[in-house]
């Protein structure tokens, strides 16, 4: 009987990006003939009871669409805690393998409490046990931790069950000993190019549908690079980098070979049909000028159109011009802060307004449409410096925009900054934004004042600055501020919405 792993991807209703991570370590362990099922609570109407219908859940309203999917989730409306436990006790795995970020943490922990009693081993992966494997190893239902790419942790791992052998000595692995103490093992490389491509078949169809400029599309990722050349304090690559260079003194930024990229790429186009590609990079024009010249005669056998993110400073009118040719129909930009004292001190981004707004009426004159994201209530960050996002923001023409309440996540050197002003402890967890709102509350910046002005940013931005005093009765959130926010949203829609901007980014997660 072949060794069974069960792949747990513990999510909200709603937040239906399709994890990618899930879909390689499917195709490594099947491709070594391992049996492998996920248990995804992406597809369940409600989480522990709790309801997310039409009585204004943030839940139900990131559903909210102005379009219709070809495939729709299969929402289950039974109880997820009881159903995975039903099938744990059919499938009877090996190994159960938790997949999690930080805020869908401690709905993965309360999924494994429910099959505590099998004793079944369990490894957990991503980015949120990669840095706080402490935290993650003091629960009693986790035996390992895997810090950092798993493709080759994993795959020895079962190898090794799968033959009742030792364990203690694989890469990237932190194992929980019988007497409590932890064994943390050295952190490895994966060759990417050495990966097979993604397993779709253990997606639900539906995952495969996005929507982008008003339509939808059957779309996925493409892997071009691991890692980002850039060391903002409110992301966690930084961290990444430096963990891996104290670790084997590598670099952790690399790309995927040309030959891989093309396999995939065609893999996609050939035999998902897809429709519309989006690509993961952390920042797109990490190319080399001579790299980015080979993608872009690589992609023009593809021929599908693209959606990717990157940083407004690497752009370039011969770029952009390029970009376009081969397919290029959306990109999103980290605008992030409008204060660059601010924005350079705190946030290590040291790049002048001046640059942003050129570079950005370089994407506008070019005709592809774009977005840009935005962040609030850091820490040292005021309601009067927070302003100067809208300001910079007033002097983009951005297709949209998007306005996000900044959260602590372990493995940001700005985690460790609110820790250091006691707004948080290592052995906080937080949950996201989407569940909890702003999840500081500064004596400078109070958390209702962030999430009131996040709440109506895009009335800011878009609407003259004589109605300014009528936004600001609008984030309150009182009967009164609600009735005011209601009737603002409506002219806001009726004047400023267009379908044909919205891109998948914001059908994920909405501001509201």
């Amino acid at each position: 009987m072949a060794f069974k792993v069960m792949f747990i991807y513990p999510n909200l209703r709603g937040m239906n990006m399709l994890p990618p991570a899930i879909g390689l370590l499917s195709a490594v362990l099947k491709r070594a003939g391992y049996e492998v099922r996920l248990f995804d609570t992406t597809y369940y109407k409600s989480i522990e009871g709790k309801e997310s219908d039409s009585d204004g859940s943030k839940a139900e309203r990131l559903m909210a669409r102005p379009f219709k999917m070809p495939h729709e989730i299969t929402c289950k409306t039974t109880n997820c805690f009881e159903d995975f436990r039903k099938e744990v006790l059919e499938f009877q795995p090996d190994l159960l393998a938790l997949s999690t970020t930080e805020d869908m943490y401690r709905l993965g922990i309360k999924l494994l409490e429910q099959v505590k009693d099998l004793k079944i081993t369990t490894i957990a992966g991503g980015v949120f046990p990669t840095f706080a494997p402490d935290l993650v190893l003091k629960c009693p239902y986790v035996d390992i931790v895997c810090r950092g790419e798993g493709e080759d942790a994993l795959l020895e791992l079962c190898h090794r069950l799968e033959k009742g052998l030792d364990y203690d000595e694989i890469a990237n692995l932190s194992i929980k000993r019988p007497d409590g103490k932890i064994k943390t093992n050295p952190i490895k490389l994966v060759d990417m190019d050495k990966n097979p491509l993604i397993d779709m078949s253990i997606f639900e169809e539906a995952r495969f549908y996005r929507p982008m400029g008003g339509k939808v599309y059957k779309m996925f990722p493409v892997e071009t690079f691991r890692g980002c050349p850039y060391t903002c304090a409110y992301c966690n690559s930084p961290t990444q980098t430096q963990l891996h260079k104290d670790e084997h003194g590598g670099n952790y930024l690399r790309r995927k070979s040309f030959e891989g990229l093309r396999e995939e790429l065609l893999f996609y186009k050939d035999t998902m049909k897809a429709e519309y590609l989006y690509f993961w990079a952390d920042t797109f024009f990490s190319w080399t000028s001579s790299d980015f010249e080979k993608f872009c005669e690589l992609y023009m056998e593809i021929k599908l159109p693209f959606w990717c993110q990157t940083r407004p400073e690497t752009i370039t009118t011969e770029r952009l011009n390029k970009l376009k040719e081969i397919g290029c129909a959306r990109i999103s930009f980290g605008i992030e802060h409008g204060n660059e004292d601010f924005r350079a001190k705190h946030l290590r981004r040291n790049v002048p307004n001046q640059i942003l707004i050129e570079r950005m009426k370089l994407v506008t004159e070019s005709g592809i449409p774009y977005s840009v994201n935005n962040i609030m209530g850091f820490p040292h960050e005021t309601r009067e410096v927070a302003f100067d996002t809208v300001l910079l923001n007033k002097s983009i023409d951005s297709s949209d925009r998007n306005a996000y309440p900044f959260t602590p996540f372990h493995g940001t050197p700005l985690r460790k900054e609110c820790e250091r002003l006691g707004f948080l402890k290592h052995e906080d967890i937080v949950e996201s934004f989407v569940v909890g709102g702003s999840l500081l509350d500064m004596p400078q910046f109070p958390k209702e004042s962030v999430e009131g002005l996040v709440k109506t940013f895009n009335m800011y931005v878009k609407f003259p600055e004589d109605r300014w005093p009528e936004i600001r009765q609008a984030e309150k959130d009182t009967p009164e501020g609600r009735k005011i926010y209601d009737a603002l949203k409506q002219e806001f829609v009726s004047k400023f919405f267009f379908e044909s901007d919205e891109d998948f980014e914001q059908a994920a997660v909405s501001n509201d």
